[in-house]
């Protein structure tokens, strides 16, 4: 896969919504609430050009006998993928470019809060979200043509601000007394 950060495009956030509606219609009622989640959902900041979904449900288990609905809409149903309880999609164009990833999760899932915590916090904090888009153009240079060394570049560093973005989450959170 060849691995290409763009800078942002405020389109990504139009190209979010028209397709949630379509996920939307597959998932009927076992939809909970559809979330922008990913670079893209993120102002200001270098991108692979894929639109992620976080996506909370119901009941995970519906959603294996809704994939024949998330299949019609062009997607490829992954399964867990490497993720106990997740349910995972992606869509690529015609030429065989990725544009989506869906993560279903049943909700209260742990994995919502940490990628939901993880967006928000880098939408809060600009210096940390500019050295997140300088990393991705260093590794996207660095590995143009190594999807997993471009992934493990960021792991570090993804960390770190999960740990940050909880904590801040739990601030912000908490009453104030």
């Amino acid at each position: 896969m060849l691995v290409q950060v763009v800078p942002y495009d405020s389109q990504w956030k139009t190209a979010f919504e028209t397709e949630s509606h379509h996920i939307a219609k597959a998932l009927a009622t076992n939809l909970v609430v559809i979330h922008h989640i990913g670079s893209t959902a993120i102002p200001h900041i270098y991108a692979k050009p894929v639109i992620d979904f976080l996506i909370e449900v119901k009941d995970i288990d519906l959603v294996t006998e809704q994939t024949p609905a998330m299949v019609a809409l062009g997607y490829e149903a992954m399964g867990e993928y490497g993720l106990i309880g997740r349910r995972y999609f992606r869509k690529e164009n015609p030429p065989g470019i990725r544009t989506h990833n869906v993560h279903i999760y049943e909700i209260y899932s742990p994995e919502i809060e940490r990628h939901l915590a993880f967006r928000d916090y880098m939408i809060a904090h600009l210096v940390d979200a500019q050295q997140y888009s300088q990393l991705k153009q260093e590794l996207a240079q660095k590995y143009p043509e190594d999807i997993e060394g471009y992934m493990d570049g960021k792991d570090e560093f993804i960390k770190r601000i999960e740990r940050k973005a909880i904590q801040w989450q739990k601030l912000q959170s908490s009453p104030m007394i």
